[in-house]
């Protein structure tokens, strides 16, 4: 969309960078920001049409969540069936998201080239993202899964960014054999294979 003035902003652009990512620029007025950057997931092809469903079953996940304005589609903005989400926000662990639906053929469905980071303490706490989200055996690898509408999560556990900061090389390759055989991250055997056990 070209940089100009729209309905719900005074100077709003959506534009690709070099590297093919989309950004939506918008000036929003007198209103308060609370977060420079929002990620907002298109839902379409396939999926078009479960964005509320995605919102509802994400803030269920995910603790310290909420749903906050929802914008419908109305009468004649087909092909977007009437009462789709044509933007909604949300909150996840206190990051505002946004989403919406899209039934125009774009061509592109979530893939691996954006994914969700999700910072773990404990091996509870791994497990029970893992349970929740993961929907594709065979995108399970190196703490990485699908969830069901094909977006992309990455569970590690906290105690792994500590463990790749070290400067011992010997710690560090045995860490990246041990998870490099993994799907779901186990603390318990990076810790060992750190120690060296």
């Amino acid at each position: 969309m070209e940089l100009g003035e729209y309905p719900f902003s005074e100077k709003y652009g959506w534009v690709q960078d070099r590297y093919g990512l989309s950004w939506q620029l918008m000036l929003m007025g007198g209103r308060k920001i609370e977060q420079s950057i929002t990620p907002t997931l298109m839902f379409s092809g396939k999926i078009s049409g479960k964005a509320e469903e995605a919102i509802t079953f994400y803030t269920s996940v995910f603790h310290k969540s909420n749903i906050g304005d929802i914008f419908r589609y109305g009468k004649g903005e087909e092909p977007d069936q009437e009462g789709t989400i044509k933007h909604a926000a949300f909150t996840l662990e206190g990051e505002q998201f946004a989403a919406m639906d899209s039934a125009r053929a774009h061509g592109f469905a979530f893939n691996e080239a954006i994914s969700f980071m999700v910072h773990c303490n404990t091996q509870r706490e791994i497990d029970y993202y893992w349970e929740k989200l993961s929907a594709d055996p065979m995108a399970e690898q190196c703490g990485w899964l699908k969830d069901k509408y094909g977006l992309s999560w990455q569970i590690v556990p906290a105690v792994m960014d500590e463990m790749m900061k070290g400067k011992d090389e010997r710690k560090l390759a045995r860490v990246t054999k041990a998870f490099l055989k993994m799907k779901k991250f186990d603390i318990k055997t990076l810790k060992r294979a750190y120690e060296g056990k």
